[in-house]
């Protein structure tokens, strides 16, 4: 039997009451492989990604997480160290390979993950996230479903759903599955998992360019508003009665990982901070951009973005978007001087890479503490992803 720790209790600016919001999505290890040969070790999990992106607005909210003992960043990061999980004393953390091609891939014929760029394959997972987990006690303003290893069960969605106001949900979190010889990602129809009914009640959907296929947009759009992000296109919003498209922001990519994570934190934002569907969704592209120039999760300084947050609130329509008459909403119609709010964005984008470049320099604590960091990474222990021969994309050693 699997014994739990006590439910995380709220952090200092956790919400108790109808504040803030909850975010559900377990951490990972995180081992990106080039040509068989691990070329990094990282914290994973959309959390990760997410946090920073929270946290740079000023945004307060409550994590609902899961690791194993063998956790390797319990006190390495200021997002574990301010968001600690639950350890799960006889469970291991989540573990992803990310096997990434050598070669321009072929994106008419998508590896079954749905990444055109990388393979991916879960080699351990943690114990779902179940609804006794959440705190029932407590209701939020927003929520993010953010699982990438199905930890989160379609009850446990549901939970949420009657927790907070307004849902956001990663499709990865609901149209993954995991081949039960080397946990290759494979992705289905939505309409043919557990959560296909909640889509009435979910307020956001968003997935990549790849899973939008398994969406069925057409379908979604119906009952949700669908973001579908475009990689360097940007991304493309689509509801009941109309769409838009959003320009994406240049970026010289070293990883991807954890770009849509990144982006679905930025549009949430937007959308929970008053700002319309065309501001937030530039928001996420923002920093979905900002999570590709770097290996691991994005390193803001909140003190960076303050021009971000004053732009927002110059831009905000509304308090908090109210969507019970979605097709009455503010948030769909046209943003105006959207060229203003791009270039504020591009401005701030610009300074934040150059302090992200300057050595040993970490965004969200001081040059001291990201060599200790840097060099915590470094010395992990190989065995807990490497007990057996890393597999290549073709399942031979």
């Amino acid at each position: 039997m699997v014994i739990h720790s006590p439910t995380q209790p709220p952090s200092p600016t956790a919400p108790t009451t109808a504040h803030g919001g909850l975010v559900v999505g377990n951490y990972c290890h995180d081992v990106l492989i080039r040509d068989h040969h691990v070329t990094a070790h990282a914290l994973g999990g959309a959390p990760s990604f997410i946090i920073p992106v929270l946290h740079s607005l000023s945004l307060p909210f409550l994590l609902l997480s899961k690791v194993g003992s063998d956790f390797s960043y319990s006190s390495a990061t200021t997002t574990t160290t301010l968001h600690p999980p639950i350890v799960v004393s006889t469970s291991q953390t989540t573990v992803f390979h990310a096997h990434f091609l050598s070669a321009t891939p072929d994106t008419t014929s998508l590896p079954p993950s749905g990444h055109p760029d990388r393979i991916l394959k879960r080699v351990g997972s943690c114990d779902p996230i179940t609804p006794s987990d959440l705190p029932s006690n407590s209701l939020f303003l927003f929520g993010l479903a953010v699982g990438v290893a199905g930890e989160i069960l379609p009850e446990t969605l549901q939970s949420m759903l009657d927790l907070c106001d307004v849902v956001f949900v990663d499709a990865q979190a609901i149209i993954r599955t995991f081949d039960p010889e080397d946990g290759t990602v494979r992705l289905v129809n939505l309409n043919e998992t557990g959560f296909f009914h909640l889509l009435p009640r979910i307020a956001f959907l968003k997935c990549s360019a790849e899973e939008a296929i398994f969406v069925d947009i057409e379908e979604a759009r119906k009952w949700c508003c669908v973001v579908v992000t475009c990689g360097r296109h940007g991304c493309e919003v689509f509801w009941k009665d109309g769409e838009l498209k959003v320009p994406p922001f240049a970026a010289d990519q070293v990883d991807p990982t954890g770009a849509g994570d990144s982006f679905l934190g930025g549009f949430a934002a937007g959308i929970v901070m008053g700002l319309g569907v065309w501001d937030a969704a530039l928001l996420g592209n923002f920093f979905g951009s900002l999570a590709v120039a770097q290996v691991g999760p994005p390193k803001l300084d909140a003190k960076l973005f303050q021009v971000v947050k004053d732009e927002m609130q110059k831009r905000k329509i509304q308090d908090f978007p109210c969507l019970e008459r979605r097709g009455d909403w503010l948030g769909f119609r046209e943003s105006p001087d959207q060229d203003q709010f791009y270039e504020s964005l591009a401005a701030t984008k610009t300074v934040v890479m150059s302090q992200i470049q300057e050595p040993d320099w970490n965004l969200v604590s001081s040059p001291k503490e990201s060599a200790e960091q840097n060099n915590s990474k470094a010395k992990l222990p190989l065995n807990y992803v490497q007990e057996e021969p890393i597999p290549s994309c073709d399942g031979k050693p």
